[in-house]
This record gives C-alpha cells, structure tokens and sequence, in this order.
C-alpha cells in the first residue's frame, strides 16, 4: 500500500507562505540599495516561487479535476490562502512607522532571516516525510534555504554592527516582526482532521517540533549582531488558518491582476 500524501491544506499552507513571500521580495526587482542586493533579492524571489509551483503542482494532483498550478495561485481570494501573516507585511518602515511608503531593507532582512531560519528547520523535517514527492521538494528547498539564511545572516550581522542608524533600524524591524513569528508554532487547521489516517496527523503541529531550535538559533544570530531579540507576545496572528491583515489582498489583487484580465490566455 503507497504512503498517503499530505493533506492538501497542508501544502496549500506551505505553497502559499513562500509564494507571497517571494511576491514580497519580488518588490525590491529595480529598488534594492545596490545592484548587487538587487540581483539576489530576485533571485531569492526565483527560488520561492519554484518552491511554491512545486507545491502547488503536488496539491493539484490530489484535486484533480481541472485545478491547476495556475488556478491555485491566481484564482483564489485572500480568505483562502493559508501563508503565514508575517510573509504578506508590506517593506514598511518599522524605523519610521509614519512614512508608510517608505521600504526599509532592515525589514525585509529581518524577515527573511526569521523565515528563513524557520522554514531551513521545516524543510529538513520534511526531508524524511512518508509523502515522497513532498519528501523530493523538501531535499531541493533545503538547498536553496540555506543560502537565503546565509545572505539573511550576512546583513543582519553587517547592518546590526554597522552605524548607530543601521543598528537602530535592524533593531526597529526585530522588534515589529517577532510578534508575528508566534504564528509559527499555531496548529494549522484542517479540514475533516479528525478522518486524517495516523501517518498524516503529525502534519497538524509539525512546526512545534522544532521551535525550541529555531529560539536558539535566532537569539544565537540576534546576539552576535549586537541587538536584542524582542520578545513574541502580544496579538496572535492567524494567516495560517485564512483570517489574514489587510495587506494581502492588495499584494494578490497585483499579482493575479494579469491573469484575470486574460483569462485562459496562453503565453
């Protein structure tokens, strides 16, 4: 008998989070403060996209019918994605909350060191899952997690023991995101979770695995920058089960705008 796969709300929840994630990223395409950062950021964007179609391409074999990679990014509104909240932040300034266009790259550091650390320790447990397919995907994102926690590192490490400015900032950007990182270790909910066969139930609560390494890990990065790791208190933010800020629907309303506009057009 084949190994069951898991659920689809699973990777439905793991397919969203770097999708909008590197949608975010994607942003810095043209802005980023040197040419250089400007060319990784894009392709850290690249590498979680591909993620997010292998993903997507898994799920859509369990659903069969006419569900497609395409349909599950593009034709689905915000109540239904299932990312975690912090991917869909915009780049605002934590620095300085009143300039709301204002893109802070200390943001965008700060997220992707936590997320990265995050989803490194994810991936690797993944690496072993029952599901093969989802076990291939995992092998290949760990790779590339690797490095995006690399290039997270090097500039929270440059940018907390730069100037009294870029310290401040890194400061301000850890100090508004680790609220939302509490959604980590949330229960994802699934559908008709009580008729989930053994070997897929541990996909509930995998992440809880693990969090007790991800706080050391993010003190340890945090401390060798020269800053201070705010504590995860406060709103417990819920993106992973589809109640999300109202930031996500304009991010997916400008991602999806092309698709909608044409639909069935192939390219």
């Amino acid at each position: 008998m084949p190994a069951p796969h898991a659920p689809v709300a699973f990777l439905l929840h793991l397919a969203d989070s770097v999708l909008v994630l590197g949608q975010r990223n994607a942003e810095w395409c043209g802005h980023g403060p040197v040419l250089e950062e400007d060319i990784a950021m894009a392709n850290i964007s690249l590498d979680l996209i591909g993620q997010a179609r292998m993903l997507y391409q898994h799920a859509a074999q369990q659903l069969g019918g006419n569900t497609t990679e395409d349909s599950l990014a593009y034709w689905r509104d915000a109540s239904q994605f299932r990312n975690h909240s912090i991917c869909e932040l915009p780049h605002r300034s934590a620095f300085a909350p009143g300039v709301a266009t204002e893109r802070d790259y200390a943001v965008t550091i700060a997220r992707n060191f936590l997320c990265s650390s995050f989803s490194l320790l994810q991936w690797q447990a993944l690496e072993n899952a029952s599901d093969a397919q989802l076990a291939a995907i995992a092998a290949k994102s760990v790779k590339e997690v690797r490095y995006h926690l690399r290039h997270s590192t090097d500039w929270l490490l440059r940018m907390g023991g730069g100037t009294a400015e870029s310290g401040a900032r890194m400061q301000a950007a850890l100090d508004f995101l680790m609220p939302y990182t509490q959604e980590f270790w949330l229960p994802l909910e699934i559908p008709n979770a009580t008729n989930l066969v053994a070997a897929n139930a541990h996909y509930i609560s995998l992440a809880g695995t693990f969090a007790s390494e991800w706080q050391t890990q993010v003190a340890a990065g945090v401390a060798q920058a020269g800053l201070q790791l705010t504590a995860a208190s406060g709103y417990l933010t819920q993106g992973k089960n589809g109640q999300h800020t109202e930031h996500l629907s304009y991010l997916l309303a400008e991602m999806q705008s092309l698709a909608r506009a044409h639909p069935g057009a192939q390219w």
